[in-house]
């Protein structure tokens, strides 16, 4: 799967430039460093559970920050999880939603 998100793109919320919400998307964003650390301990421990949970759980906050980007990446981690799939195929799809996530930003484009 290939993200049709340019690799150099910066991702800024839908919600980042509105002056009651544009706080709590900053917030979200300076979190992610700890999201994916998660994520990524998760996997390297091998607690599917876990992943599919953190996975989830970006999923639905991704959206309610306005990072709707997220959600198809969030979703594959968490079924792929939750499905048993071979390690190798959540080992892509975790790495697709990392890239991604990593390039999330508050605020509006300059």
């Amino acid at each position: 799967m290939t993200s049709a998100i340019d690799e150099k793109t910066s991702l800024y919320s839908t919600l980042g430039a509105d002056p009651d919400l544009g706080e709590l998307v900053e917030m979200y964003v300076d979190e992610m460093p700890e999201r994916i650390a998660l994520l990524e301990q998760a996997f390297s421990s091998g607690d599917r559970e876990s992943l599919q949970r953190a996975a989830h759980q970006l999923k639905g906050a991704g959206e309610s920050y306005g990072f709707s980007q997220l959600t198809p990446l969030a979703a594959a981690v968490e079924y792929s999880a939750r499905d048993g799939d071979p390690e190798e195929a959540i080992r892509k799809s975790l790495e697709e939603l990392v890239d991604v996530c990593k390039r999330v930003r508050s605020g509006e484009p300059e």
